[in-house]
């Protein structure tokens, strides 16, 4: 689900807090050691983000923000605000020449190189903390 998020809506806010839960409080950032990415330059995207990214850029830039159950990835064409609202079992990571994610038929790719020890140290926790939520939630857990 990719929505304008530049005036906070409360029915969408509602609707993506339902998907992949509300913000981590206080604590639970600080016992995480952060929840979100610095900002990175976007390379490649599927279709309908391209279309929603500034075309008056060169340079197009996001991030990514981690929630209980998911994850949303933050994009702006100029003073329009984008949220791609991804629930972990629809995400995949991707590392190869780019910090990729994929869902829903759609995809970002990220530079790799811009900040690279501190996103590589933010995919592996994001790649933990999705299957970590997956395996608890559905099924392949320590119980199973």
């Amino acid at each position: 689900m990719i929505v304008d998020y530049s005036n906070r809506p409360v029915r969408i806010t509602r609707e993506i807090n339902e998907l992949v839960g509300k913000p981590f409080s206080i604590k639970m950032r600080l016992i995480l050691k952060g929840i979100g990415s610095h900002r990175m330059k976007i390379e490649k995207s599927s279709k309908e983000i391209f279309l929603k990214l500034s075309k008056f850029q060169n340079i197009k830039y996001g991030s990514v923000e981690i929630r209980p159950k998911g994850i949303l990835v933050h994009f702006k064409d100029n003073l329009t605000h984008y949220v791609w609202v991804i629930p972990y079992y629809k995400l995949m990571l991707y590392q190869t020449d780019y910090d990729s994610i994929h869902a829903e038929g759609n995809f970002i790719n990220f530079n790799k190189l811009s900040l690279k020890q501190t996103n590589i140290k933010f995919f592996k926790k994001l790649n933990h903390l999705k299957t970590e939520y997956v395996d608890t939630h559905f099924g392949g857990g320590p119980n199973s």
